[in-house]
């Protein structure tokens, strides 16, 4: 929920800081979002026939002006084609979204835009039903693709970021990646949006390029006009909209503050993560897209930790080909300074297909047939994608790493399935690497109480904090209700992830993790003292926390993990950490205590 206070001449807004840094400028309002959408009724045939016209018009304007989107990067800035111009280019060819709205003209007798609109509201309430964040989130991605083509429907010619002159923060009420992609950034100092999430594409693109953003400010769009100033602080979630000279000077201070300490960290990020006693911790990379690998390298990654292939599915009518999937990976894994890559096959369930009736809704996907079970399931679409994973893999290192497991039954399954479809490509004389590497993701109770034994079965665990909290403490962390109880230090949570690396370290095998716990330099030392082999997160994380990692010793480590992991709460472990943090670490103390008196302004 944001929050709006207005204190003398300053609207302070919070959000969602989804892209760090912090910037002061003008604003530019781009409203294109808010496309005024005729209704009427047709009364003849003709009538039909000719919006049916309009409508594979604006089809062909649409593609069109996206071609010309991708030419404009290619030939201005030398960018290959970005993937997701091709999702959108796919979405404008989705034969179930022209042939609904094309079966609205006819059968519902209604205008273009409205049969569209009735369309779109299907997929938005099909999306409103989907559990999972990330995946909810893909909504835009429609509404979107959508606008485009109300905009070519009603005649109203688009704004588009690239015919912007000025320095300018851009206020929206959603940003697509195709739009953030043709950002110049000699002009565009930052952005804010009433919506969006930390795992929109919005958010995803921006962080790869290096502009501050915040999303999820509601109303944004709403308080702002032309030519206010505007701080956006990417990295607490704050804009402050016609701010007095007493914040500009502080938000000043903080921004010189934020810039010296990034420089001095990107000095650094390369640099190995080995503690001041020798041990060593590998670093990767969380990823969706391939475009997102040159910022993991810049930032210090090793390696892709984990590189998320729902995306592949999602906002399409038919499923992905082997060859779809296959060109996808081989990106990834080629990708120029990584020394390895994994990759986590589809966490999807029913409900997610939304393009596919006949794939059951349920009540409770989070904990129902989705991830492994669905591909144990569905084994000739996980099959698919085992080939293509296999086949990309003769083109580096590879790591294949399986979610949700529960159990020592379904990773034999799995593994059978997988010598299957290795047996098929040698007798098919493809080629694929020497040295695959299978994984799980430990992140359900079940695994943990069972990690011996699965152990024994793979290479490798990664340790997926963010479902293994919601599911040990039975909360919904999307849920408002009850997402205070989130908390990654709890005593509970603790001592499975010590038993966790104990079974891994016993059996001889890497425990990695890569849920959100990885990414925050305040839990640094408390990994370290587990002795996780590998940390994965995103990249814009990875300075800051190789720099704990650097500065501490496992000793240290170790002896901070004994004192509060017997500790009876999650808020003592949590404070007690947080400050000892500040103190043995005055960078993060320093932003601390800058967020404290922000919020003590407000």
């Amino acid at each position: 929920m944001a929050v709006f206070e207005t204190r003398q001449n300053n609207i302070v807004l919070k959000g969602i800081g989804v892209s760090p840094g912090i910037v002061t400028g003008r604003a530019y309002v781009l409203d294109y979002t808010d496309v005024q959408i005729p209704h009427y009724h047709l009364k003849t045939a003709s009538q039909a026939s000719e919006e049916a016209r309009r409508f594979r018009k604006a089809i062909r304007e649409s593609k069109n002006q996206l071609l010309s989107i991708r030419k404009a990067l290619t030939e201005e800035q030398g960018l290959d084609p970005l993937f997701i111009l091709d999702i959108h280019m796919m979405m404008l060819k989705d034969r179930s979204l022209i042939h609904n709205t094309l079966q609205n003209i006819r059968e519902k007798g209604v205008n273009a835009e409205w049969a569209l609109r009735m369309t779109v509201d299907r997929y938005r309430q099909a999306f409103n039903k989907i559990e999972d964040s990330y995946l909810k989130e893909r909504i835009s991605d429609v509404e979107y693709v959508e606008q485009r083509l109300l905009r070519n429907l009603v005649g109203k010619k688009k704004e588009t970021i690239s015919e912007i002159q000025d320095n300018v923060i851009i206020i929206s009420r959603d940003l697509s990646p195709a739009d953030t992609v043709q950002m110049k950034m000699e002009r565009i100092l930052g952005f804010a949006t009433d919506i969006g999430g930390k795992t929109s594409h919005t958010a995803i693109v921006a962080r790869s390029i290096g502009i501050p953003a915040v999303v999820g400010l509601e109303r944004i769009t709403h308080e702002v006009r032309n030519d206010d100033t505007v701080i956006v602080d990417g990295c607490d979630g704050f804009v402050i909209i016609n701010p007095d000279p007493e914040i500009l000077k502080r938000y000043e201070e903080k921004r010189r503050h934020f810039h010296q300490l990034e420089q001095s960290l990107l000095k650094e990020a390369k640099l190995p993560a080995i503690t001041l006693d020798g041990h060593r911790v590998e670093i990767g990379a969380n990823i969706e897209f391939v475009e997102e690998i040159p910022s993991a390298i810049e930032h210090g990654a090793d390696g892709v930790g984990l590189y998320r292939t729902e995306f592949i599915f999602i906002n399409r009518e038919k499923l992905p080909t082997e060859r779809e999937h296959f060109l996808n990976y081989v990106r990834v894994i080629e990708g120029k300074g990584m020394k390895w890559s994994t990759i986590r096959t589809f966490d999807l369930g029913g409900d997610k297909f939304v393009s596919d009736a006949k794939l059951a809704k349920e009540l409770n996907p989070v904990m129902g047939l989705r991830a492994i079970r669905f591909c144990l399931q569905e084994i000739e679409l996980f099959k698919v994608q085992l080939r293509a994973i296999l086949r990309a893999s003769a083109f580096g290192k590879t790591r294949v790493l399986f979610p949700m497991i529960s159990g020592v039954e379904e990773i034999r399954q799995v593994k059978k399935i997988l010598q299957e479809v290795k047996k098929e490509l040698e007798d098919e004389n493809v080629p694929i690497g020497s040295d695959i590497e299978i994984g799980i993701m430990i992140e359900v109770p079940s695994a943990v109480l069972v990690a011996g034994a699965l152990a024994r079965e793979v290479d490798f665990f990664s340790i997926g904090t963010n479902d293994l909290i919601q599911y040990t403490l039975a909360i919904d962390r999307i849920n408002e209700s009850v997402s205070y109880l989130y908390e990654p230090l709890h005593p509970a949570v603790l001592k499975m992830l010590r038993m966790i690396v104990e079974e891994g370290r016993q059996a001889g095998i890497r425990v990695a993790m890569c849920g959100e716990m990885a990414g925050e330099p305040a839990y640094a030392l408390i990994l370290l003292g587990l002795e996780i082999n590998e940390l994965s997160m995103h990249p814009m994380a990875i300075p800051r926390v190789k720099k704990v990692i650097r500065g501490a010793t496992c000793a240290e480590s170790k002896s901070l993990l004994e004192k509060v992991i017997k500790m009876s709460s999650a808020a003592e472990i949590e404070d007690y950490v947080r400050k000892y943090m500040a103190s043995r670490f005055p960078e993060n103390g320093a932003e601390e205590k800058e967020r404290e008196c922000i919020a003590e302004e407000k």
